[in-house]
């Protein structure tokens, strides 16, 4: 039954104070028992997207494993405790994702998940800065439990959450940023129903604060296998929570309503197939 730490945090423009803090956090969470911690999309600086193809912003990526992640991993070592973070990475001169490196509870680094799907809208100018991930949607083995990584925008497929679940994946963990634009009804309810469909729990970080035009107002939030929501943060202020998950639930859920069992794979052929004009 691992305990799961959410770290809604705000950001700074001090990267350095940023991490600083966040490394104190995950000593906290560790030392109430905590044995994962999440942290939000891009967590530890402020909110670059929201300014428009300045490339002054590639400076701020960093290699994984980097000076951040290195140092995550002598965190991770030192207090016994798993880290998902999100942070811009520079895997090549030229090519730079939104990435969430997974840090095993020893230390490792397990892997790194990559935003899939890149949005481009007001004030998420994403597609200038962040190639889309090709990298396959991975399930980590850690802390006793299995994890995936499905970062903001990418939420909203259900193909790759729906992979995860198939692939064995009992915590999905989602880095956001999302601001008060937001449909709030729709926010908790789209992780409720791929929690449910997939029965799996969910476990959705956000940001919080005021950064320019761009108003982050947190509301992190944990769901079960059954769609129900069993943790919420706070609105508009930084916050830690830290949940127990029992993860034997899952099994039991998938005996008692059976989706994964029932499905139909020879049938949703057209799911991946680019549609032609005879369809």
């Amino acid at each position: 039954m691992p305990r799961v730490a959410l770290a809604q945090i705000a950001a700074s423009a001090d990267r350095d104070a940023n991490l600083d803090a966040a490394v104190e956090l995950i000593r906290r969470a560790a030392a109430d028992g905590a044995e994962l911690v999440c942290f939000p999309e891009m967590g530890f600086g402020r909110f670059f997207p929201q300014y428009r193809a300045d490339p002054r912003y590639f400076d701020w990526a960093e290699p994984v494993p980097g000076p951040t992640v290195e140092r995550l991993q002598s965190v991770a070592r030192e207090n016994r405790i798993g880290i998902v973070p999100n942070l811009f990475e520079r895997a090549s001169p030229g090519e730079y994702y939104n990435c969430s490196p997974v840090i095993g509870t020893d230390g490792t680094l397990l892997g790194r998940s990559r935003m899939a799907h890149i949005a481009e809208a007001p004030f998420f100018n994403e597609k200038f800065y962040y190639r889309p991930g090709n990298g396959g949607f991975r399930v980590y083995d850690t802390a006793g439990t299995r994890l995936g990584v499905a970062i903001c925008y990418d939420r909203h497929y259900p193909e790759q959450l729906r992979i995860l679940g198939l692939r064995g994946c009992e915590i999905l963990m989602v880095p956001l940023a999302a601001v008060s634009r937001e449909q709030w009804s729709m926010f908790e309810m789209e992780l409720q129903v791929a929690s449910f469909q997939n029965q799996y729990f969910s476990v959705v970080v956000n940001r919080v604060g005021q950064e320019e035009e761009m108003e982050f107002i947190g509301r992190s939030f944990a769901t079960d296998p059954y769609g129900n929501v069993i943790a919420r943060l706070a609105d508009g202020q930084p916050d830690m929570q830290i949940i127990d998950i029992d993860t034997s639930v899952i099994d039991t859920a998938r005996r008692v309503i059976p989706h994964l069992r029932d499905r139909r794979a020879e049938l949703y052929g057209a799911i991946a197939r680019i549609p032609s004009d005879d369809d």
